[in-house]
């Protein structure tokens, strides 16, 4: 998608008035035509010359279905109209409006803008709704007369300036995009390493302070608990007030916790840090995916989501590894004191190095500095308008996310299998070691196999880019539009060599006086595959059906997900214990097949449930 059909007030894109302009003698076309809101000059593009569209260009195309007025009355005329005008959703007029595209009215992008960014603030603010009213003023002093009402505050709103804004991020450098992927990759990296380098410490927990596994592995537990809570509040705040102060000050806060959990002298005070170290420092895992949608159109999103899930999946699974060795050689501690300083590294790389993404809160710093260079207070941005209590965000937008999740059909099951796939992942950091340790007898370094799962990931993820070309030609050919439901296909694969996978690893695994290791070892691989399969195309579904409210719906998932990721390893030992290697794998083979159907299902029904959704988006 051209930054011309962005502008501010979206959560993860900007739609501007790509409006149809009224027809002239030399025959411009209509299609791309973008009228300035200050002179009423025309922006036009002739159909040969009109860059590329890279992205969802019926979006924005659906969101400006007619031209602007030429004059105040026609103006005036179709506010009324849009007034009058009854909406699908009567909760949420201003998002059915911009997800349906059905606003039949003249409006321009500066009201569009103002529409989307009253949804995401839950705020009532409107010029219009909110008129002058001095009865209830004192007197201005003096004598003096009441002040005359401001002038069209939209003449005094900044936008992107045309499809070549070199401030959008469409427009940045491909080598500073790819900077600023794997910067937020590292940050997603440096948090879910924390999650499970705890792991390695929990023998040596377990014995200093005379408590069992079980309850040691609560260190876990409610570091990924943490995980569940905080995405639910960030997302939104991201919306409001941008990525970059946010995922600055969470990993700021993950720093501060992670040597105090270091330091800590008693259990009690090691299991509360491991909580709000979780807590504050998961925006990376609602925030980062956002941040992808900010800068990179549908063909270059799904290669940029890959680093992330890379990130996400592979801190799991290195941690145990070095963490073994951490805690062979040295103390329990330094696996906290080492991912405190990493995590510090990364801090300082996003304080120095990142930049606003968000381009709603750009455009608010682009007001900010023309404010400041030429003193005039009337220069604004549509996102600036939102005046918010804390009440009016608690209840309109911190709740979006989990309202998202129990009403959206297809967020709902789609979150359902990704949190399952999601809990194995953890599962398997007690299953490892009752495996390799215990059958096997890999003293200290029961986690090395792990690096089977590695392989298996690297391999999906190159599949995967590989299919995206596959799914670029798709969009190309339905006009620049999302197909969310092409993005399933790789998923129904990596859903059938899934619990094939599972059920390798435990039967072999269970029969270690007959079995080689190497057999339950490569098993890992097709494990990893099917984590990665599994969790790629859920987040790209996720964010092309629900674009610029992608945020909140994965935050949402993020909830459940990360739930099912701090229980998991509660049961395990248990249950592989008691009900032996190979039946508990059994249990979650079945599971696992059970779930197969549900992206098969989406294939057919995605669309249809789409249409009737308030928050997603059909194009």
């Amino acid at each position: 998608m051209s930054p011309a059909q962005f502008s501010s007030g979206s959560e993860d894109s900007d739609p501007t008035l790509n409006a149809k302009t009224h027809s002239s003698d030399d025959e411009r076309s209509a299609v791309g035509a973008v009228a300035h809101a200050d002179n009423g000059k025309e922006f036009q593009r002739k159909k040969d010359h009109m860059p590329r569209d890279r992205s969802n260009s019926h979006l924005s195309m659906s969101l400006s279905r007619s031209s602007r007025t030429r004059d105040s009355s026609d103006y005036a005329d179709a506010v009324r109209d849009f007034e009058a005008k009854p909406s699908n959703s009567a909760e949420d007029p201003d998002l059915e409006l911009v997800r349906t595209g059905t606003n039949a009215t003249s409006e321009t992008h500066a009201h569009i803008n103002r529409r989307v960014s009253r949804f995401l603030s839950g705020s009532q603010h409107d010029e219009k709704e909110n008129a002058v009213d001095y009865s209830n003023c004192p007197n201005m002093g003096g004598g003096r007369a009441f002040p005359p009402s401001l002038p069209d505050r939209e003449q005094f709103e900044v936008t992107f300036d045309g499809p070549n804004d070199p401030i959008h991020p469409y427009n940045w450098p491909k080598g500073k995009k790819a900077f600023l992927c794997g910067l937020l990759g590292l940050d997603a990296l440096a948090v879910v390493m924390g999650s499970s380098i705890f792991a390695s410490a929990v023998p040596q927990i377990s014995e200093i302070y005379h408590v069992a596994n079980v309850v040691a592995i609560l260190g876990v537990t409610l570091f990924v608990f943490g995980f569940a809570a905080s995405p639910v509040v960030y997302a939104p705040l991201s919306e409001l007030y941008g990525r970059q102060k946010l995922l600055i000050l969470s990993s700021f806060g993950y720093v501060c916790f992670c040597f105090a959990t270091a330091v800590s002298k008693d259990l009690q005070s090691i299991l509360i840090c491991r909580f709000f170290a979780g807590f504050v420092g998961a925006a990376p895992l609602a925030i980062v995916p956002a941040c992808m949608f900010d800068m990179f159109d549908n063909e270059g999103r799904g290669t940029a989501v890959t680093i992330f899930a890379m990130g996400v999946f592979m801190g799991p699974i290195l941690a145990p590894v070095f963490g073994s060795y951490i805690t062979q050689y040295t103390t329990w501690r330094w696996t906290q004191y080492v991912t405190g300083m990493f995590a510090a590294l990364v801090t300082l790389l996003l304080a120095y190095f990142y930049e606003e993404t968000h381009h709603p809160i750009i455009l608010v710093n682009k007001a900010r500095k023309m404010r400041e260079l030429t003193g005039n207070w009337g220069i604004r941005a549509a996102h600036e308008d939102a005046q918010l209590s804390f009440k009016q965000i608690a209840e309109k937008t911190i709740t979006r996310p989990i309202y998202m999740l129990f009403t959206e059909p297809i967020l709902f099951c789609i979150t359902l299998y990704h949190s399952f796939v999601y809990g194995i992942l953890y599962l398997l950091l007690e299953a490892y070691p009752i495996v390799f340790e215990g059958k096997y007898h890999f003293y200290k370094n029961g986690e090395l196999p792990y690096i089977a799962l590695l392989v298996g990931m690297a391999v999906n993820a190159v599949y995967n880019i590989y299919e995206e070309k596959s799914y670029v030609r798709k969009v190309r050919a339905n006009d620049g539009k999302p197909l969310p439901e092409a993005r399933l296909r790789t998923m129904v694969i990596a859903g059938i060599v899934f619990p094939i996978g599972i059920l390798w690893f435990c039967w072999t695994g269970n029969y270690a006086d007959k079995v080689n290791f190497m057999v339950p070892t490569v098993a890992g691989s097709f494990i990893g595959f099917g984590l990665i399969g599994i969790f790629l195309p859920c987040f790209n579904y996720i964010i092309d059906s629900y674009l610029f409210l992608s945020a909140s719906a994965i935050a949402g998932n993020t909830f459940m997900r990360s739930s099912f990721g701090a229980s998991f390893p509660l049961f395990a030992g248990f249950m592989f214990n008691n009900m032996g290697v190979n039946w508990a794998g059994l249990l979650l083979g079945l599971f696992a097949l059970a779930m197969v159907p549900v992206p098969l299902l989406l294939m057919k029904y995605g669309k249809t449930l789409r249409m009737k959704s308030k928050f997603a988006f059909v194009l």
